[in-house]
């Protein structure tokens, strides 16, 4: 019998993962990951670790099988938690979850999984895993989940064939109304209980204070820079090869002070992110003000009248060579070639029609329509025909 370990987070999903792969005949163990001690930052009631590890007892008691903690809020210290804050003071904006799925559930806890002889590691994740056979060796695949609403393959992007390889994600063929139905038929204590809301095993946090452990508050300026400034119709220069081109489109708008007028006063560029819109506190605007840019060097803020600002938007971003991933190493592009694919940029977009071009420098990844708010050190996946081929951060 195959030995199945996992991840019960305390919620519905990872509950239901473990009655399907218990009725599918494999031996399951359910492991709960306790990844955070310090409730001071979180908001709460909101993803108190304690409920969800009793919880998580309650549907390994109800299902008959073995169960235990691991405490692994050192690793998540260091990878996960450090990592944010590096990035948060580069002035670029992190994805915890992506790098919590790599770095945590599919490296840490899937080396105690096996160690414990596991041959798999399930989670509750909405997605499918796919295999196939090409020129003699197997395959696997990352899918989305069948549930629209709740694909979840995005945050899985930076997986490795040989994590999947020893994954499992039995709820992807069903949608969450049904995963709630047999937890309920089953009478799981979870089958009622709400998603769990903010960053993976933490919960909601106040960012702004999360961030103020590391990151000391600084008083800075906004700018607020009008729609028809000349940092959006500079004259486009002459382009010597279609990859100048795309480089000279994939880079983000630089301004200076002199570019808008000040509107208000914030207490450290870092705290914010492009695209944001609450918590600048600026009033008087017909529309309302977002972040169209961060400069954390000088602590300013630029932001744009409206959501449909000029500073939002561009049709190409880059991804660093050694920030590419592709979980389809098979299909990896060679220098000076390109892939039809849609893309996103982040969790819950719509995929948008784009093109790979790999070059020398990097990726480039150049969408039909433009994005709003892309942001570095966010992550952009790629896939064909509903398979996530792979992803980047976004440089």
């Amino acid at each position: 019998m195959k030995r199945v370990i996992v991840g019960l987070s305390g919620g519905v999903d990872s509950s239901v993962t473990a009655y399907l792969l218990q009725q599918q005949g494999y031996e399951v163990i359910g492991l709960f990951m306790k990844n955070w001690h310090d409730d001071s930052v979180t908001i709460s009631n909101e993803c108190p670790w304690l409920e969800d590890s009793n919880d998580a007892m309650l549907v390994a008691e109800k299902l008959g099988i073995p169960f235990q903690v691991v405490d692994l809020s050192e690793q998540y210290k260091e990878k996960i938690v450090n990592y944010m804050f590096r990035e948060y003071e580069m002035g670029r904006t992190p994805n915890p979850d992506v790098l919590c799925n790599r770095e945590i559930k599919f490296d840490v806890f899937m080396k105690i999984a096996l160690d414990l002889g596991a041959d798999f590691v399930a989670t509750g994740h909405y997605c499918r895993k796919g295999e196939i056979e090409k020129d003699g060796e197997k395959i696997y695949q990352l899918k989305a989940g069948v549930d629209g609403n709740k694909d979840q393959s995005y945050f899985l992007c930076q997986l490795s064939q040989e994590q999947l390889k020893k994954s499992l994600f039995p709820i992807g063929e069903l949608t969450k109304p049904e995963v709630r139905a047999i937890a309920a038929e089953q009478n799981l204590v979870t089958a009622e209980k709400k998603d769990s809301q903010g960053l993976c095993f933490i919960g909601k946090v106040r960012l702004p204070e999360f961030l103020q452990q590391q990151l000391q508050p600084k008083q800075g300026v906004i700018v607020q820079v009008p729609k028809e400034s000349n940092v959006f119709n500079a004259e486009k220069p002459v382009f010597n090869s279609f990859e100048d081109e795309l480089k000279f489109k994939a880079t983000k708008f630089i301004y200076n002070q002199q570019d808008g007028k000040v509107v208000g006063t914030h207490q450290g560029a870092h705290y914010f992110t492009k695209g944001q819109r609450k918590g600048l506190n600026v009033g008087g605007t017909k529309e309302g003000l977002y972040v169209i840019e961060t400069d954390v060097n000088e602590n300013v803020i630029y932001a744009g009248e409206g959501k449909q600002h000029p500073g939002l938007y561009r049709h190409v971003l880059h991804v660093n060579n050694e920030e590419i991933h592709w979980v389809r190493e098979d299909l990896e592009l060679a220098n000076g070639e390109s892939m039809p694919v849609q893309a996103r940029i982040r969790y819950r977009q719509q995929l948008e029609n784009a093109i790979l071009y790999k070059f020398e420098d990097g990726l480039y990844v150049s969408f039909k329509n433009a994005q709003s708010a892309i942001t570095e050190g966010q992550f952009v996946a790629w896939y064909v025909n509903e398979e996530l081929l792979g992803s980047g951060v976004i440089s």
